[in-house]
This record gives C-alpha cells, structure tokens and sequence, in this order.
C-alpha cells in the first residue's frame, strides 16, 4: 500500500518520539546494532537521519497499517503496532542472517550454527514482540511507534547478548537434546515395536497393562502397527476411559488392518467413544482405509475436537464423500498446524471440501496434499484457500493434475508465505507459464526458502530463466529437484549461473532426466563441487557424451562418492529438438555450443 500525502505535523510527531529513544541509546551502540542487524526494520529507528521519505517505505513495505483515516485536507493517520506476521518473520530472518555471517564480533566470541541461529533468532523476536505489546497494552499511544521502539531495542539488546555468549558447547546441546528425549519417552506409550501382527483381548490386556498404573505420566499413545479387533478394542476401551483426561495426543494409524470392513468399523467406533472429549493436539487415524464410514465412525472423537494442532489422514481413501464428513465433524481447524492428506483418492470436489477448512486455519505451518488425484477445479480452490495461511513453512502438493492454471493460481497465493522454507511442487504438470508463475512469486517471497522441488513439470529451456532467477535469490537453499524435465544444456546451464555463487548451504541437486548433454554436465559440476558439505549431484539420465562423462568424474575425482550413479546415461540419445541437432554428423562442436551457452543470461526481473 502506498501512502499518500501524510501532514507534516503527523512525520514530525513520529520522528520526534523516535528521535527521543535514539538519544537514549549510546553513539556506539547504534553502529553496532545497525551493522549487526543490516535489518531496515531496526535501522529505521535507530537512524536520525532518515524522515518522511523512510518512513513511508518502512510502515508500506513492513508494518500493517490497522487503521487509515484521511480528512478532507488528506491526512492520513498511520498504526504502526502490531506488526503483521510477515515482518516479524523477516526480522527472524534477517537476524539468523547476522547470526550465521562472519563479523568483528563473531571472532571474538565465535559463529553460530544455523540451527541454533534460528532458534535464538525466533525466541529474540517473541520476547521482544511480547515486551512491547505488554507496553502497547498498559499505556498505548496514538500510532504505536513507542511500541516499535521497545520493540526495536530490546530485539537490539537480546542479540547482542546471544552474540557475546557465543555458539553454545556441545556438551550443553548434548545435555539438551538428552533432557528433552527423556522428557517425550517418558510421557509417550508407544506398542508399535516389532512386526505387524492381530492381537487378541489377552494379548492387550499384557501390551497395556503399563496404562493402568495409577498415577502414570504417559500424554500420548500409540496404538500403531498392532490390529485391533473387538476383544482387544474392549480391553483397551476401559483403560482410554480411565487416562484420557490426561492424553494430549492420540496415534491410531494402521490399527485395524486386515479386519473385515464392519469389525473394523466397530473397533473405529468403540476407539472413538472412549476417547471423545479428550482435548487432543496431535491426531493420526493414517493407513486404516476409512473412506466415508470410517471417518463417520471416528465422529465422537473428532466433534470434540477443538485445539488440534496436528491432523493426518494418510493413505485412508479419503474420497470426496471423506473429505466433506472430515470437514463437517472437526469443529474447529482454528488452532491446526499440521494437516496431511497424502496418498489418498480426493479428488477436485473433496480438495473444495480441504479448501474449506483451510480457509479456517490461519496457523497453519504444515499442507501436505500429495497424491490425491487433484485437478484442475480442485487445484485453484486449494490455491486460493492457502492465501489465508500466512504461516505456511512446508508446502507438499506433489503428484497431482494441477495444470498451468492452478500453478497460476498457487502464485498468487506464494506471497502470504513469507516463513516458507520448503516447497514440493514436483508432477503437477505445470510446463513452462505455470512453472514461471511459481518460480517468480517465490523469488519476492519465501526468503528462507531451504527446499525447492518441481520435477516433473515439462519445463524447458523457455522456463529456466525465471527458476534460475528465483534459485539465485535463495541463498540458504539446500535441496534442489528439478529432475524430469526438459532443460536441455541451455537450461542446465542457466540453473549451473545461479548456483555457483554464495549458496554455501547447497548439498544437493537433482537434474537427471533433462536432455542434458556435456556442457550442461560440465558446468553444473564445477558449480558445485567446492561447495562446503555438499553431498549430491544427481545428472544421472541425460545424454552425456562419454568425454563428459570423463570430464566430470575427473571434476569429482576427489569426491566420488558426491557425483550420483551415471548407470542411466545414453551418450548416443536423440535430442527431442530435431531442429538442434542433425542426424548425419552435422552436430555442431560441443566447446563451441558450450561457448555461446555460458553467453547465457539470468533474467532477474
């Protein structure tokens, strides 16, 4: 949004208070903050020379303006508080970045792991976040921006204490991790151990006998792996009733295999009436076949479910006639942030039916769609549905029948996901237009992106340009697939220009299947192989010619075990462009062809 003609009176008051918090803070410690941070949220307030202009970019392009008046002579009156998600994303962002960088400071007290540099990034923003909204709260001001400077210097403050403390020792995480594994053993009952097998009421009445000491500390079940019948499902009946006040997560995937259709119904039902009315955040029915008349016989469990924050219904027939029963028996969606459909046979009417409770869950962090026989109709409702998830950080819609208009649709909706760190659009037939779409809205979004997957997707040479644009915007990239599609050299190439630079956290990169011939091979070799951990170059499938095989084994000759199987390869393979290549020995050199392709540019608009 762009604001218009703000009165001066309204820029002088606002840069007054924040002039006065400035003069608060030592000369050294702005410069500090400034370089540490790099981040414009904080140097908008630290700074004393910037003013309307500034302003301006900072409250359009970062903070949500709640409430916009405009009188008759055009003044405008700007809230600066609270800040929209994806700000405060970007300040966790933008820290993690200083966390991770080189820096006068980080060789004094030492470099953080990127790992423990979002943590500590994320945990900066919350108590900074909290500090000034209590602020907000008790004494608030006409447009928050007292509320931005306690927000600004105490996410200042908190850095620069994790800074001088440094990477924590290994001795601590190991003390860490070892609590908190203690801690999720001790309150999880877990029988799916060992081999899949029926069991009989005798058998858990042994298996379950543990859930009926009194006083026990156990939080989640999992019934998993083990087919209940109905003398078992009795037994365990008693034992849910007694502890499900206490449960706050429930496993009952694959708990019914092999059982004929109405004893599994029965043990679904006998299930759900013992557990309805726990106040559940993790459910998994997964890999039980329900179609319509198990989700229905789960209906007491799931109608009482209001803060669910994991739901999985894997591998379950999950129909159209499925999905519309999950949407009408689960109350509210509000508190979901995993939510996996994988593997089941939904269909356009049933994504419409998952397109309406998305709509209802604005937290969530996790959609896995994949494998549903998702269409067109269904693909754009589902698009659409995911803008009102702005706090989308996995995105899972592989092996559908999108097409390029639901891929267009996605675009549109890529914007919200500023937290975004990993994305699998792979077999969604998007071709060049819907590939382009994605790969644009994702290059202005997404700037944590780790994981970019959109194989199979009939992407030529036409299209790389714009993946290439986005890939070299990425630079915490870590995985990338674009195997299965028809790059040929001109788009291995490109995609070779955007990842040779920076992109230190690479460590694997999957082009097999590509039409690729030996000057695409060769520079996406050299591209790669002095990255820091990088693990795996899959180019396995192509048309390598038997020198550029050579070529690039000698690249990784100290690194063999980096370069993929190369088994698939056809040196003799026909180009799909027979216009690029003739058959009779006309074939133009390959240093000469691979000459014009390094001429090669990235569009980066």
């Amino acid at each position: 949004m762009k604001l218009e003609g703000p009165s001066p009176s309204t820029s002088t008051a606002h840069w007054t208070l924040i002039d006065k918090a400035v003069n608060k803070i030592k000369a050294k410690d702005i410069i500090i903050k400034s370089q540490l941070l790099n981040s414009q949220l904080l140097t908008v307030c630290f700074s004393r020379k910037s003013r309307i202009s500034t302003c301006a970019r900072f409250v359009s392009g970062y903070f949500y303006m709640d409430s916009v008046t405009q009188s008759f002579q055009h003044r405008m009156s700007v809230k600066l508080w609270p800040p929209i998600q994806s700000t405060r994303l970007m300040l966790v962002e933008r820290m993690t970045k200083n966390f991770i960088t080189p820096s006068f400071i980080s060789r004094k007290y030492g470099l953080l792991n990127k790992e423990e540099a979002e943590e500590d990034a994320k945990k900066i923003e919350e108590m900074a976040f909290a500090a000034a909204n209590q602020h907000h709260e008790k004494d608030p001001d006409g447009d928050g921006s007292s509320a931005v400077q306690i927000y600004a210097k105490e996410s200042s403050r908190l850095m620069l204490e994790v800074l001088k403390r440094g990477p924590k020792t290994q001795e601590d995480e190991e003390v860490k991790t070892v609590d908190e594994g203690s801690a999720a053993v001790a309150n999880l009952f877990d029988i799916s151990g060992g081999r899949r097998e029926f069991i009989s009421g005798e058998e858990a009445e042994e298996l379950l006998k543990p859930l009926k000491v009194p006083g026990n500390s156990y939080t989640r079940i999992c019934f998993s792996n083990r087919s209940f019948g109905l003398d078992a499902a009795h037994v365990a009946e008693s034992i849910l009733l007694s502890i499900k006040g206490q449960l706050t997560g429930v496993d009952l995937s694959d708990c019914v295999a092999g059982r004929p259709e109405s004893e599994a119904l029965e043990v679904m039902g006998i299930f759900s009436l013992a557990l309805e009315g726990c106040n559940l955040r993790y459910l998994n029915l997964s890999n039980n076949a329900l179609g319509e008349k198990g989700v229905r016989a789960f209906g007491r469990l799931l109608k009482t479910q209001n803060i669910l924050e994991e739901l999985y219904l894997i591998n379950d027939g999950i129909s159209e006639e499925a999905a519309r029963a999950v949407c009408e028996l689960i109350p509210s969606t509000e508190k979901l942030k995993v939510l996996h459909f994988h593997n089941n046979m939904t269909g356009d009417e049933g994504a419409a039916a998952i397109a309406e409770m998305l709509k209802q869950s604005h937290l969530l962090e996790d959609f896995r769609c994949s494998s549903t026989r998702v269409g067109l109709e269904g693909g754009v409702a589902l698009a659409e549905a995911l803008g009102s998830c702005s706090h989308l950080r996995k995105l899972d819609l592989r092996d559908n029948m999108f097409g390029v208009e639901a891929g267009i649709a996605l675009s549109k909706s890529l914007f919200a996901f500023a937290g975004l760190t990993e994305v699998y659009l792979s077999y969604l037939n998007l071709e060049d237009e819907g590939a382009e779409a994605l790969a644009n809205a994702l290059k202005e979004s997404a700037p944590s992106l780790e994981v970019l997957d959109m194989a199979g997707n009939d992407i030529t040479a036409k299209g790389a340009s714009s993946l290439a644009a986005c890939i070299m915007a990425k630079q915490f990239l870590t995985n990338l697939n674009l195997a299965e599609n028809e790059l040929k050299d001109e788009g291995a190439i490109l995609i070779a220009k955007a990842i040779e630079d920076g992109h230190d956290q690479l460590n694997e990169v999957d082009l097999s299947t590509n039409a690729i011939r030996r000057a695409g091979a060769r520079l996406l070799a050299q591209a790669v192989v002095h990255k820091p951990g990088f693990k795996s170059l899959n180019i396995n499938g192509n048309y390598i010619s038997d020198e550029g095989i050579d070529e690039v084994k000698d690249i990784f000759k100290s690194l063999p075990d980096v370069l993929g199987k190369l088994d698939e390869n056809d040196p003799e393979g026909e180009d799909l462009d027979e216009d690029a290549r003739e058959e009779d020995g006309d074939v133009e050199d390959e240093d000469e062809l691979e000459s014009k392709l390094k001429g090669l540019e990235i569009k980066l608009e």
